[in-house]
């Protein structure tokens, strides 16, 4: 459905997004993912057409977008982050005028709004003034003005931003029966909305694909093996001495002081030892009260940070290997020139001789 294949998006100062390829499936729900400056908001405006890659290709639908730009354009619909709306129009009135603007023939035009205006839950302010609605209700006008004219692609930026509770539980809910008919790009910095709805997740970091997977992989790639979170209250400061006692655990990790005075702690065992009915057997013995005691989960937050963490610093460290082999070869260089200039003094003295 959608072909990202070596696409670079270069302007004077900055590589925006650097030689990225990744595929959509017809039909999928996919979760793409950055940090802000990552090149994401860059990414989906090349593949929506907004703006052209320096290189690479892009193919909605089977048609290519820099070649066939609008044949490739109608097969997307765009919810573009903050709802930028027409707000002195009334909701028929706007889903009406992108129906235009998209194409749908006048004999088709009214029944199409009418279905998708039903389809977003919007029947019930359809003549009401944009201007005179709740964000969430905008976030459905934005959405409407994406789904009119049917098109097979659906993108979403942000469309859950500034919603409260409810609004966001909706929104959410609206995303997954889309997901049913349409292939969906959601792009969200609430990482466990993307879990919840997505299929796959595209993470990127510094213009490159950094991460490909499901949720679920991704979680379990990053999560800490053999970890248990143990809250408890520690009057004699035991734990300090708790991986002397217990010769399987290879590391106590102070993680948090409670606001009930309790500590929270990470324990890891050194192999697949479970270390809940050892703790339970020992801790009481050291008079440490537990309260709490959990095998550590690992979430797409956790799974999305240590990513960014561990690319970001590899970022870094790469120029500076750079600047480092160049500074031996540089340093290599001159104490070889400067050789070759001892030898040839010694050689013109040995001549004048």
């Amino acid at each position: 459905m959608i072909e990202i294949k070596n696409v670079t998006k270069k302007y004077p100062n900055i590589t925006a997004v650097d030689h990225i390829s990744f595929e959509v499936k017809d039909g999928e729900v996919v979760g793409f993912l950055g940090p802000n400056g990552a090149g994401k908001s860059t990414t989906m405006n090349m593949i929506t057409g907004f703006i052209e890659p320096t290189e690479g290709q892009i193919i909605v639908n089977g048609f290519d977008i820099s070649k066939k730009s609008k044949k490739a354009k109608k097969q997307i619909g765009y919810m573009p982050e903050g709802t930028p709306l027409y707000t002195e129009l009334t909701v028929k009135e706007f889903v009406n005028y992108m129906a235009e603007l998209k194409g749908v023939k006048s004999k088709q035009r009214k029944e199409m709004v009418r279905k998708v205006i039903n389809e977003v839950g919007l029947e019930n302010v359809q003549n009401k003034m944009i201007r005179n609605l709740s964000r969430g209700y905008k976030q459905r006008v934005s959405m409407a003005g994406a789904l009119v004219g049917d098109p097979d692609v659906i993108i979403l930026d942000e469309p859950t931003v500034g919603l409260d509770p409810k609004q966001i539980t909706e929104i959410r809910n609206l995303i997954k029966e889309l997901g049913k008919k349409h292939t969906v790009i959601l792009s969200s910095h609430i990482l466990s909305e993307v879990s919840q709805i997505c299929e796959r997740v595209v993470i990127i970091n510094g213009g490159k694909i950094v991460a490909i997977d499901t949720p679920e992989n991704l979680e379990n790639k990053t999560k800490e093996k053999n970890t248990i979170l143990v809250t408890v209250e520690d009057l004699k400061e035991n734990m300090k001495h708790l991986q002397e006692t217990v010769t399987e655990i290879s590391e106590v990790k102070f993680m948090k002081d409670n606001e009930d005075g309790t500590k929270q702690y990470a324990i890891s065992s050194s192999g697949e030892v479970d270390l809940r009915k050892k703790l339970f057997e020992v801790l009481p013995k050291q008079e440490i009260v537990i309260f709490e005691l959990k095998k550590s989960e690992s979430t797409l937050e956790d799974a999305f940070i240590k990513l960014i963490d561990t690319t970001s610093s590899q970022a870094v460290e790469e120029p500076e290997k750079t600047q480092k082999k160049e500074n031996k070869a540089k340093e290599k260089e001159e104490k070889a020139k400067a050789k070759q200039a001892k030898k040839e003094e010694n050689k013109k003295k040995g001549g004048d001789k």
